[in-house]
């Protein structure tokens, strides 16, 4: 007679079966090998989530979970709603466009690109909380579609970890993508090739952030306007006030620095509170922050707004205008003129998320050659 598995040997079996499966999810989330993700696994009692964490954490002691401002809990997940692992799959089954237009697919729907016009210029700026790792291909996709759909000229993103990275760089192949960093997480800019020409980038550390934090800067040009395009994720949290706003004053040098004859564009997520930009003076006199230069528009006031954004499943209500872009004009020359903002990424996918607990910014600008 053939000898059967008594209950409890299935039960261990059982046991086995899921930890590999958690090792194989732990190793595509991170980009490591099943050999790191038990040794993660097994510090953390396997569990998953926690496992993650503590791994992004390794190298960053002071960066846990409250990475995203006035969190203590942020970034608490479920792995609920499917995590199938970033970097193995393609965002879609489409293939690049080769044309002046093309098609694309955006919240379920396929809409129809219009050629492109040299009278307008565009930015779009977003914090994609890549740190967290729910429903991390849904949520990815979801951002790419966004990309695709509005086809901004300039692509500002923080909070970018080496999974989405490469998700982007799979799937947005009619972009340049500059990174901030490679390790961990880090911003990034992306340049629409057919638009935008990258001439230079630089990455400015920050001496004494806490959290990983620099300002990557890239001089591009578009129909014969230089550009220098500048995304920062300056300090989180009220507690680094101070360090915050000495990182806001090299931005603000930067931007100085740049040659009069350049247009300057900062997009970010700066963690800025009105009080601590009023503590500086201000913004200088050339320098606009493009909400109040549009007038303050109401529907774009809070980028950061956990009454409407549950992603982060706090109970408490906080809304800030986190996310910012900064413009100034050159000396003579062609010009861009902002003209609209609005926000993106307000829209639930499937799964009951939104793509990223922040709202992206995406700027319209007429041109003036």
């Amino acid at each position: 007679m053939e000898a059967t598995e008594t209950p409890m040997q299935q039960s261990e079996l059982a046991v086995v079966e899921e930890r590999n499966r958690m090792c194989d999810e732990f190793a595509s989330i991170t980009s490591t090998d099943n050999a790191v993700a038990q040794g993660y696994l097994a510090e953390n009692d396997w569990d998953i989530e926690r496992a993650v964490h503590s791994f992004f954490e390794a190298d960053v002691e002071t960066i846990p979970c409250d990475i995203s401002p006035e969190l203590d809990s942020n970034k608490k997940s479920n792995m609920k709603c499917g995590s199938e692992p970033l970097v193995c799959i393609d965002l879609t089954e489409e293939e690049p466009a080769s044309g002046s237009s093309s098609t694309v697919e955006g919240g379920g729907s396929k809409v129809q690109t219009e050629p492109e016009d040299n009278s307008r210029f565009s930015v779009l700026t977003w914090n994609i909380d890549g740190l967290d790792i729910t429903n991390p291909l849904e949520r990815a996709r979801g951002i790419c579609s966004y990309i695709a759909l509005y086809s901004p000229d300039v692509v500002f993103l923080q909070e970018v970890v080496p999974p989405y990275l490469s998700y982007l760089k799979k799937r947005a192949v009619s972009y340049t993508i500059v990174e901030g960093n490679e390790d961990c997480y880090f911003t990034a800019v992306m340049l629409k090739k057919s638009r935008v020409k990258l001439l230079k980038t630089e990455i400015i550390p920050f001496p004494s952030t806490s959290m990983m934090r620099n300002l990557l800067t890239v001089q591009a040009s578009f129909c014969g306007i230089e550009l220098h395009l500048m995304t920062s994720h300056l300090e989180s949290t009220k507690n680094h006030s101070g360090e915050r706003i000495n990182q806001l004053k090299t931005v603000l040098t930067k931007i100085k620095e740049a040659p009069e004859t350049s247009i300057v564009i900062f997009g970010g997520d700066t963690n800025l509170r009105d009080q601590e930009v009023a503590k500086i003076g201000g913004l200088p006199s050339n320098v606009c922050d493009i909400w109040e230069y549009l007038g303050k528009p109401e529907h774009c006031r809070y980028t950061w707004d956990t009454k409407t954004n549950h992603n982060l499943q706090v109970n408490y209500v906080s809304r800030m205008r986190f996310d910012r872009v900064f413009f100034r004009a050159s000396k003579g020359g062609g010009q861009i003129i902002p003209q609209n903002m609005d926000l993106i990424g307000l829209e639930k996918l499937d799964c009951g998320k939104f793509p990223s607990d922040h709202w992206g910014i995406y700027c319209d600008f007429r041109v003036v050659l």
